[in-house]
């Protein structure tokens, strides 16, 4: 499969030849800021229109039909209105914390989209704790979620945001031990490393029967840890309105909007990584012509495809289960997801220490 870093090689060393190393640096900072925002904001965009038409095919309906051809213009219709939308400014609210949390909830997904390895030779953030340093930046979005509940001095919003809080503390332990127990069978933290052990036949089959349990538990927390259904009980309209993000109006919650459909994308690309490969092709041992095939495929193309086919999974939770109730959704986590993970991770230790892995 064709290396892609050539590309960013060229770039590189074409800007050294016209300017300063120092200048060369801050001007490819700008542009992988400038290409992260794009590509951000492109994703967002299709997912909105993807689980509109997923929604709707679930409920007999055409969706999105009148903007553009099939529909396709709808999103950035809804884009264009957001961003004309007034910022209302609201009297005995903690200003600072309020205008601050939307902010912190799109850093944090920016951080985690930035560490996901997009193809060969292509990742902007690579080293060798690349999955410690995802997790760690996946929490911060959490804090943004608290500060807009309390900030807002609403007792909707409030109650949303511990309710968010609660259950994404609660989940990420779920998911972290889904994590821990893929990078013990890979024996490294870094992304690359991660895909490169992947080369001859992907982890959800290399690893046997806890590969798959650690698959289904990482997709049911991770379905949670973005508060999308049937775990949307920060956001249950039945009850709190909007939740955690009742207060805000125009582009403050444009920026909460954006966040949910990206970290979907981001949880999809996680799976992908750590179970999938990431980008690289499907090899099955022996099959060196199909194999040979499988490499015609750009790499961009098997992360990105994977990422929308897992995340095709997770927009089926929602419209096809109805939502927990907030005693049901953390006794499925402390009750049965934990312990099951715990159990997972120590019988995947056997695995790796008898080498009965693939």
């Amino acid at each position: 499969m064709q290396d892609l870093s050539f590309i960013t090689e060229w770039i590189d060393s074409s800007l050294r030849a016209l300017m300063p190393g120092w200048l060369t640096v801050t001007v490819e900072c700008l542009l992988i800021g400038v290409g992260l925002l794009l590509v951000y904001a492109l994703l967002a965009l299709f997912y909105i229109y993807y689980e509109r038409k997923v929604c709707a095919a679930f409920q007999c309906r055409l969706g999105p039909n009148r903007v553009g051809p099939w529909g396709l213009l709808q999103s950035f219709a809804d884009m264009f209105k957001m961003l004309i939308k007034e910022i209302i400014h609201l009297n005995h609210i903690d200003r600072f914390l309020f205008a601050l949390a939307p902010y912190l909830v799109i850093i944090a997904s920016m951080l985690a989209f930035a560490v996901l390895p997009w193809g060969n030779g292509i990742q902007i953030i690579n080293f060798n704790i690349g999955i410690f340093f995802l997790i760690a930046v996946s929490s911060i979005g959490v804090l943004g979620i608290l500060l807009a509940g309390w900030s807002s001095n609403n007792k909707y919003t409030l109650i949303g945001s511990l309710r968010s809080g609660a259950q994404m503390v609660s989940y990420e332990l779920s998911i972290g031990l889904s994590v821990i127990t893929m990078v013990c069978l890979a024996g490294t933290m870094s992304v690359e490393g991660i895909v490169a052990e992947q080369q001859d036949l992907w982890f959800i089959f290399k690893g046997h029967i806890p590969a798959i349990i650690a698959f289904v538990i990482y997709m049911i927390a991770g379905t949670a840890e973005t508060n999308r259904g049937p775990f949307d009980l920060p956001e249950a309209e039945s009850e709190l309105t909007a939740g955690y993000h009742t207060e805000y109006s125009g582009m403050h919650f444009g920026f909460f909007y954006l966040a949910e459909y990206l970290n979907l994308f981001i949880v999809s690309g996680v799976a992908a990584l750590l179970f999938f490969g990431g980008w690289m092709p499907l090899h099955i041992p022996g099959w060196e012509a199909f194999n040979y095939i499988m490499d015609y495929i750009p790499s961009v193309v098997w992360f990105v495809g994977k990422a929308i086919v897992l995340s095709f999974i997770i927009i089926w939770f929602k419209w096809t289960f109805p939502r927990l109730r907030i005693d049901q959704l953390l006794a499925l986590e402390w009750k049965y997801l934990l312990p099951i993970n715990l159990v997972n991770l120590v019988l995947m230790v056997l695995i790796i220490v008898f080498n009965w892995h693939f």
